[in-house]
């Protein structure tokens, strides 16, 4: 990138696929010492593979004892974690028909505890220094409860609401946080959809948007804009107007109303 960016060393989860894999290429050609993990090692192999800035951490964010070993490795490996990227993310549509508890907990337990397990080492280590970057990666889903996100949207939005909860404390020690809220995206994870998904953009996109937006250290960084705008009028909605503003522009086609 052009620009010259804040960070030397970067620690980014779910980095095998999606915008991970793409803010890890980006940030290792803009100079920056990369750590990638996820739980598929030949996928993070191959990511490394050529990319003599990228090294690779296998890990199942999932498994608390294990992140909390981690993260002090990883951090010694690059000597310190100025941005840390907690990214890994499941996607299940599920309505009301559909619904399965399983699936629900499984996206709780990688979309948000996942994110959870890591940040008490993270906040241990960069407040001791008085320096870092956290970014969680949320979804604009996260907004409002949304038709066929039952399992999706709950985690995401307890994701958002957790980055506002740390952002003023650990400001005042010199960390800072921050919350991506990506729209559609094309990745392996959407492209299960049978839906229309408007606005899409690529992942590559989406990597420059995410960079670009968390070098200046903003708290959101939410995109496309047009998603966006869509979603945060849908969260400043009242009830009654945001279940009929769901149902005319947020089901997807073919979608039942009583899903």
């Amino acid at each position: 990138m052009a620009r010259t960016l804040p960070w030397r060393t970067a620690w980014i989860t779910g980095a095998s696929s999606g915008i991970g894999r793409e803010v890890a290429l980006g940030l290792a050609r803009a100079g920056v010492e990369v750590v990638v993990s996820a739980r598929r090692a030949d996928q993070l192999a191959d990511l490394a593979a050529g990319q003599p800035r990228i090294t690779t951490f296998a890990l199942d964010v999932t498994d608390r004892a294990a992140v909390g070993a981690a993260v002090p490795q990883i951090a010694a490996r690059l000597g310190a974690i100025d941005l840390a990227l907690l990214n890994a993310g499941v996607w299940h549509p599920m309505g009301a028909s559909s619904y399965d508890a399983d699936k629900a907990v499984a996206s709780m337990a990688v979309n948000y505890l996942g994110i959870v397990h890591a940040l008490e080492p993270l906040i241990v280590l960069m407040t001791a220094r008085g320096k870092g970057q956290i970014a969680m990666t949320g979804s604009v889903a996260g907004y409002r409860g949304l038709p066929q996100a039952a399992a999706y949207a709950p985690s995401k939005a307890a994701v958002i609401a957790l980055a506002e909860s740390l952002r003023p404390d650990l400001a005042r020690k010199g960390v800072t946080v921050s919350v991506v809220n990506p729209g559609f995206v094309e990745t392996p994870m959407t492209a299960v959809n049978d839906f229309p998904m408007p606005f899409l953009i690529t992942t590559e996109q989406a990597a420059r948007l995410t960079i670009a937006g968390l070098s200046t250290g903003r708290f959101e960084v939410a995109y496309p804009w047009q998603m966006t705008a869509m979603m945060k009028i849908a969260r400043i909605l009242p009830y009654r107007a945001f279940f009929w503003y769901a149902r005319k522009f947020l089901m997807p086609a073919g979608t039942s109303s009583r899903a």
